[in-house]
């Protein structure tokens, strides 16, 4: 792959909220020329291969940071740091988040729980703290990955399917919010990613690789996009999924 620096993006420091996601590291990889970039993750002193890969991509820094998602007292301190530390933050990447067992959280709440707080609660947390930032310095882009799995919850992965359409809606009214601000959002919403997260899984119609997914979101965000779906055919396919009978609907595979 050859990574090239992209036009039409507010310069400043890249920030992965995430920072071992395979997506959040190739949209760093593809942003990182003539740019610092931190990597937010736990166990941070153990992203040796993502910094190595990161300044061979032509970054001027790679800062590994600690970050513990569920952890949402510690966003407000912990991003007001990375800005002193760092400089202003040009493009938010929140790249965290997980799966998590359907079947489990049917059984136990306290998994069910736990995939809400990561997929919603902590994304909220952290996009408030970002844009009350962002807002201050009257520029930046944050990315939201939402997933067609929030845009009509199934019944094969509700759990998670439902935290992604809270997700949603939220990163939807935030962008109106932030509009006439300097600040752009962008909502992302791919369909299923062959990679770590869903090893084992058969692929759904209509898949991508971290890669698709990583140059589809980095050239939305040089147009300023509000949302883009990955792959783009995806759209059409979920205007058609809103119309069918409910009967229908329950039966689908995931």
């Amino acid at each position: 792959m050859v990574v090239r620096r992209r036009r039409g993006i507010d310069p400043g420091t890249v920030l992965v909220l995430g920072g071992r996601s395979e997506i959040g590291l190739q949209m760093a990889l593809r942003l990182a020329p003539g740019r610092a970039v931190v990597l937010a993750a736990r166990r941070c002193e153990e992203l040796h291969t993502e910094t190595a890969a990161l300044t061979a991509a032509g970054a001027t820094a790679v800062h590994p940071v600690e970050f513990d998602a569920i952890d949402t007292a510690s966003h407000p301190a912990l991003l007001a740091k990375i800005v002193a530390d760092y400089g202003p933050v040009g493009v938010a990447v929140l790249a965290f988040g997980v799966l998590g067992d359907q079947a489990l959280a049917e059984a136990d709440p306290g998994h069910a729980l736990a995939v809400v707080h990561t997929d919603y609660t902590a994304q909220l947390s952290v996009l408030t703290v970002l844009a009350n930032e962002f807002r201050a310095q009257s520029s930046g882009h944050i990315v939201v990955f939402s997933s067609v799995a929030g845009v009509r919850v199934r019944r094969a992965n509700y759990v998670y399917g439902s935290a992604k359409a809270g997700l949603d809606g939220f990163a939807s009214g935030l962008a109106d919010a932030l509009h006439g601000t300097g600040v752009h959002l962008l909502l992302a919403r791919p369909g299923f990613v062959i990679g770590r997260m869903t090893e084992g899984m058969r692929p759904a119609p209509f898949s991508s690789t971290p890669d698709q997914v990583a140059d589809a979101v980095v050239g939305a965000l040089g147009r300023r996009a509000g949302r883009v779906w990955i792959p783009g055919i995806l759209r059409p396919v979920f205007f058609g999924m809103r119309l069918l009978p409910q009967a229908v609907w329950r039966r689908l595979p995931r």
